[in-house]
């Protein structure tokens, strides 16, 4: 089998430490791996299969070494200024930011969903938000056998969304410690509020999952509605859709498209899926399924996920893994 070089850019990161797990859970063919962060964490080190790697500062001529791959979880500055460096020396890169999510060129991939558009030439790809990621899964079964017609989102997202300073927010909480990171304390709280606030109301994580899930699902028309809330929880997204269709929807035919997706887990009747059962896991969890009894064609669903992980790190992950299966690098 052959093996690839890979670049690990914003290494000592979160979603970058979630890199280093997932390439290893999922046996990646890595023949060399490189480390990178800024100036100020390069020369810590990092684990990869049991071996200790220093880590590098990023600079104009770190991707001057022959690389296959580099996963960027490193922030939209880094990724602009330095992903067209890497792809201008034929690195394929596979960006977590929303640097490159709404560019009209740059193709944003679930790979469950709409991984046919890849092909040779695209050498930036974009990873889609961490809550998008996971509804658009469900969501894409739906679409199949029914058509959408609207999307309502409700998000009870955690607090490792916002990376480690999210994490220590909550846990100095614990101690009675005013938050440094959010604007309100999460501990024992939640508020409706992720990323800035935009002149029409929503916040830009909302306007991130609405234009998001057009983009994957090649729905330019359809209507999309979210409010994002945190949460006081480490690890896991949950998001409530409130879903209505162009067509009647056959509860047992949905039911048995879900269970049969490899890709998601699918809990019946009045067990459902919590952040606790999702925690280190790379499926998409789905329940609460049930009719809308307020709207024809409506259904409502409840799906829950490792945001770390398929919302951030295993994503990218399986996009490199399917360009490999399809001879696309």
């Amino acid at each position: 089998m052959k093996k690839y070089k890979i670049a690990v850019v914003g290494a000592t990161g979160m979603v970058g430490q979630t890199f280093i797990k997932v390439l290893e859970d999922r046996k990646f063919p890595v023949s060399e791996v490189v480390f990178f962060a800024s100036k100020r964490s390069a020369g810590s080190k990092v684990l990869f299969n049991g071996l200790d790697y220093v880590v590098e500062e990023l600079d104009e001529s770190s991707f001057d070494q022959g690389f296959d791959f580099a996963l960027f979880s490193a922030g939209g500055e880094t990724s602009l200024k330095f992903a067209p460096i890497a792809a201008s020396k034929g690195v394929v890169v596979i960006d977590n930011s929303s640097a490159w999510r709404m560019k009209e060129d740059i193709k944003l991939v679930v790979p469950e969903v709409n991984s046919h558009v890849l092909t040779k030439d695209d050498l930036i790809i974009a990873n889609p938000n961490c809550s998008t990621i996971q509804s658009v899964v469900p969501l894409h079964v739906i679409n199949e056998l029914f058509g959408l017609k609207r999307v309502i989102y409700s998000t009870y997202q955690a607090v490792s969304g916002s990376g480690y300073k999210g994490v220590m927010d909550l846990k100095n909480g614990y101690e009675n410690i005013a938050p440094v990171f959010y604007k309100k304390p999460i501990f024992d709280n939640c508020f409706p509020h992720i990323d800035d606030f935009l002149d029409n109301g929503y916040t830009k994580e909302e306007k991130k999952m609405m234009d998001e899930t057009r983009k994957i699902l090649g729905l330019s028309d359809l209507n999309v509605s979210a409010t994002c809330v945190r949460i006081p929880v480490t690890v896991g997204h949950s998001v409530s859709m409130n879903v209505e269709c162009i067509k009647p929807i056959d509860m047992s035919q949905l039911t048995t498209a879900f269970k049969n997706h490899k890709d998601i887990v699918f809990y019946e009747g009045t067990n459902y899926p919590t952040p606790k059962d999702v925690d280190g896991n790379d499926l998409v969890h789905v329940g609460r399924l049930r009719k809308d009894l307020s709207a024809e064609n409506g259904i409502h669903l409840w799906a829950v996920a490792d945001n770390v992980r398929k919302g951030a790190a295993t994503n990218a992950i399986q996009i490199a893994e399917y360009l490999i299966k399809e001879n696309l690098i």
